[in-house]
């Protein structure tokens, strides 16, 4: 391995399944409860194309995990992304790379926190609850509930990795057990049996739809369900805390996406067999409409309450990984000097970079604030998808340039060792990617929205003008002390 010099303070305390746990534990929630059922009405005539588009943005993915446990095997520090690219391109890239799916992610962590508190509402309501319910509807106790579970499992962050995954891997486990539920009652339930309920109940009229043609909505629903299989690179930013990490870290992330990708197939198709997609499209124009929502009619009402506590559960368990991994990019950041300083500074007793955790988790909390003021979190999504995007197509071009850059590192590779394969890979994975993030901005600017920052795809740009400044003041500075940012990012970061 490439020497690196003096030890953070970072703790190399995460195994194989706390690893594993926190990308699992990134992925399953509202990607698999929320957006495959919404997206009847972001994308307007997807209908029965869902688990196609699901395919479609499965393929990107999984070689932009591919490129990810090939760098990772190489590179195994904190801060994942940004340490990769600025290793394997150039420091400005590395960092724009991270600081894109920084900003995204911290985003997307204030979009779950403010989904939450109307799948607990959703929960009472199965238990008939309905007085507990009401308070959850008042858009203040709504914004208290969503900054508090925030700010828990930032405190659960403060106490170190040991007890991020001491939470996330019951969590975990509940959660598929509870979402389970769906999968059974959707594969053990025909189409008529609620097209009976749905007329029973009047409404006819809302299994009545005419899908889009399969090349015009297909590409950009798959540009935003792609959003589902983020979180797989959670595991990376946790790079210098894993042990034993050039062979962990790559099982984890091929660990997490298979398991992930085959859950969202089962659970996806077993609720699109069961209900109509008349139906879901007619009630997401309505309003959120979530998949548990969609079958409890279908079941007994103590089934039901199982079946939304999974889908509350899936939620609340993406933060703590997620907050792990966006601190850790600051991390990385400042320990190169290409941020303020004080951010890589660790807590002795906890091995916590709480500056950074700090940081990342004000961010998320202007996410809820915005999902708060906007009334929608369709457009945090679509600044996810977009950021996340723009990330994985540099991870894609960091695998072509690692060789010629820096063989030493090169000669690092654990995964895929055969240069022709990993060109291969890449390849695919940037003409795939690419292709994906064209659809997606297409689909955002040429979208009638009130007014320009409603657009991710501006409000992205505008993003990383503000983080480039901050990159250069911080850069600039670092020269001035004498320190040499291409030489420091020639090598790894110390462990």
């Amino acid at each position: 391995m490439v020497p690196s010099g003096n030890r953070t303070g970072l703790r190399r305390e995460l195994g194989l399944v706390g690893l594993a746990a926190t990308g699992v534990g990134s992925m399953v929630g509202a990607g698999i409860n929320i957006v495959p059922f919404a997206l009847q009405r972001s994308v307007p005539g997807i209908g029965n194309h869902v688990l196609p588009a699901y395919f479609l943005a499965a393929v990107p993915a999984v070689l932009a995990a591919l490129c990810y446990a090939m760098l990772g095997s190489a590179m195994p520090r904190a801060g994942g992304s940004y340490v990769y690219a600025s290793r394997s391109i150039g420091p400005y890239t590395g960092f724009l790379a991270s600081f894109s799916q920084w900003f995204g992610l911290c985003i997307a962590i204030g979009v779950v926190s403010y989904v939450i508190p109307p799948f607990l509402r959703d929960t009472l309501l199965a238990a008939h609850w309905t007085d507990a319910a009401a308070i959850l509807d008042h858009r203040g106790v709504r914004l208290t509930v969503a900054l508090g579970f925030l700010w828990t499992f930032v405190l659960v962050n403060l106490r170190g990795v040991k007890a991020v995954s001491r939470t996330l891997v019951p969590l975990v486990a509940l959660v598929f057990v509870c979402s389970g539920l769906v999968v059974v009652t959707g594969f053990t339930h025909s189409p008529a049996d609620y097209v009976a309920l749905v007329q029973q109940r009047g409404e006819s009229a809302m299994l009545v739809g005419t899908a889009g043609d399969f090349w015009t909505v297909v590409p950009p629903a798959a540009a935003v369900l792609f959003s589902s299989f983020i979180g797989f690179d959670v595991i990376a930013q946790a790079g210098g805390e894993a042990r034993n990490p050039s062979r962990t870290l790559p099982m984890a992330i091929f660990l997490a996406i298979g398991v992930v990708g085959v859950f969202y197939f089962a659970f996806t198709g077993a609720v699109y067999r069961a209900v109509p997609w008349e139906y879901i499209a007619a009630a997401s124009a309505k309003g959120d409409v979530t998949a548990p929502g969609l079958l409890t009619p279908l079941v007994p009402p103590a089934v039901g309450v199982l079946m939304m506590s999974g889908a509350a559960l899936a939620l609340i368990k993406d933060l703590p990984g997620m907050l792990l991994g966006v601190s850790r990019l600051c991390f990385a950041w400042a320990e190169d000097g290409v941020f303020p300083r004080a951010m890589a500074t660790v807590d002795a007793s906890s091995g916590t970079p709480r500056l950074a955790l700090f940081t990342s988790a004000i961010l998320s909390t202007l996410g809820i604030l915005g999902g708060h003021f906007a009334g929608d979190f369709f457009l945090g999504v679509d600044i996810l998808v977009t950021a996340m995007l723009v990330n994985f197509v540099i991870m894609a071009l960091s695998v072509l340039r690692l060789p010629s850059y820096n063989p030493l590192l090169a000669r690092e590779v654990r995964v895929l060792r055969a240069r022709p394969l990993q060109m291969v890979v890449a390849v695919c994975a940037l003409v795939s990617l690419t292709a994906l993030l064209v659809v997606q901005c297409y689909r955002d600017l040429t979208a009638t929205v009130p007014g320009w920052y409603a657009h991710s795809t501006l409000v992205w740009l505008v993003v990383m003008a503000l983080g480039t400044l901050v990159y250069w003041r911080e850069t600039r500075a670092l020269a001035q002390r004498g320190g040499d940012l291409r030489a420091i990012t020639r090598v790894l970061p110390p462990e």
